[in-house]
């Protein structure tokens, strides 16, 4: 259809009705203009992709978990609407507080922060944590499950939250009030794209001292990713802010593209939801479009919705809309497959040809 021509569906004159459903409102959001239409038409692409049994990956950035949307992602995976995750380690760090019954209290944003500091009290816009009963409390926690028990072996931050979900389940207060631990049981890969830049690493600090070694297999990682998206029919991403997140779930393509010499074209679907803006070159604001010139997409004219709005408005709205009207579906258990994904991935690579490079073989 050309943009350029008199078409489209007609405006409504909208009337809202107490007794209308999410679907209902959904309805009333696409059939307006800017970002409700938008935002309308993002939560109907999400509701194709679960159609289509696209892999879906859910890629967090900013400080969702504090706010408790931790339990949100926790009921997509269970209903098997999420098959992969990409987060930042504050994010796993604060939606472990809830497992174990760590307090965080809503407060406020007009405040002395000279006084919260003396009363011990840790701010992230207008939620408080305090120091010692949460932030410390986990601190230990994290720091007996990644202490000298873990082993030396090189490891990919999809087995350490793994681990921490596994560990969360068997000895937290409340494990079910973790998408970690719920990612644990579903088998749905979480990764962490800086996992140096958080609480979880900081906490490593105090192993490290006494000569503890953590080798973590970052490139492993990457391509375990790639392989995901290679082995998959249809892919799709659902984009909660920007950040390190979305790049890492969106250069899987050009890693198969550029790198790997693939030609597979990227990702089939992807929402973003972000506030920020696109003129400055920051990757946060890069659109969706532009990801095409890199290969990190399909089609840059199709199955591309951008949502500027603040994900704590509008992700409650998509999951609740999908939830609503989509029936669940089995879980891919993507992280058990992870060594299989990988493997095919490598041994396709080395048909080719032109990839003359063989595997070196470890010395013993």
């Amino acid at each position: 259809m050309d943009p350029h021509k008199f078409h489209g569906n007609d405006i409504p004159h909208i009337k809202l009705d107490p007794k209308m459903t999410i679907e209902d409102l959904v309805n009333v959001f696409a059939s307006s203009g800017f970002n409700g239409r938008s935002l309308g038409e993002a939560a109907k692409l999400y509701a194709k992709m679960i159609k289509e049994d696209a892999t879906i990956c859910l890629t967090v950035s900013g400080a969702l978990t504090p706010v408790g949307f931790g339990g949100i992602i926790k009921t997509l995976i269970e209903r098997g609407f999420v098959d992969w995750i990409i987060t930042t380690g504050a994010n796993v760090y604060h939606e472990d507080h809830f497992a174990w019954g760590l307090p965080v209290k809503q407060g406020s944003s007009e405040v002395d922060d000279m006084k919260l500091y003396e009363n011990e009290i840790v701010r992230i816009r207008d939620v408080y944590i305090k120091f010692y009963e949460t932030l410390e409390a986990e601190d230990q926690v994290i720091q007996k499950m990644f202490g000298e028990d873990f082993p030396d072996k090189s490891f990919t931050t999809a087995e350490f939250c793994n681990l921490m979900g596994k560990m969360s389940k068997e000895n937290a207060k409340y494990p079910e009030k973790s998408f970690i631990t719920t990612a644990y049981d579903y088998d749905v890969p979480v990764y962490i794209s800086t996992i140096k830049d958080s609480s979880l690493a900081l906490n490593l600090a105090v192993h490290r001292l006494r000569d503890k070694t953590y080798n973590l297999d970052f490139v492993r990682e990457i391509l375990e990713q790639a392989a995901i998206l290679y082995d998959s029919k249809k892919s799709g991403i659902l984009e909660l802010g920007g950040g390190v997140p979305k790049n890492t779930a969106q250069q899987t393509g050009p890693l198969l593209d550029q790198i790997l010499r693939r030609s597979d074209g990227g990702h089939d679907y992807i929402i973003q939801i972000t506030d920020a803006r696109p003129d400055t070159g920051g990757l946060s604001g890069a659109t969706l479009q532009e990801g095409k010139s890199w290969g990190k997409v399909q089609d840059a004219h199709h199955g591309m919705v951008t949502v500027y709005a603040d994900v704590t408005i509008a992700f409650p709205i998509l999951a609740l809309y999908v939830l609503s009207n989509q029936k669940t579906r089995k879980p891919k258990r993507l992280y058990k497959k992870l060594g299989k994904l990988y493997d095919k991935l490598s041994d396709d690579y080395f048909k080719n040809p032109a990839n003359t490079v063989k595997k070196s073989k470890k010395k013993n």
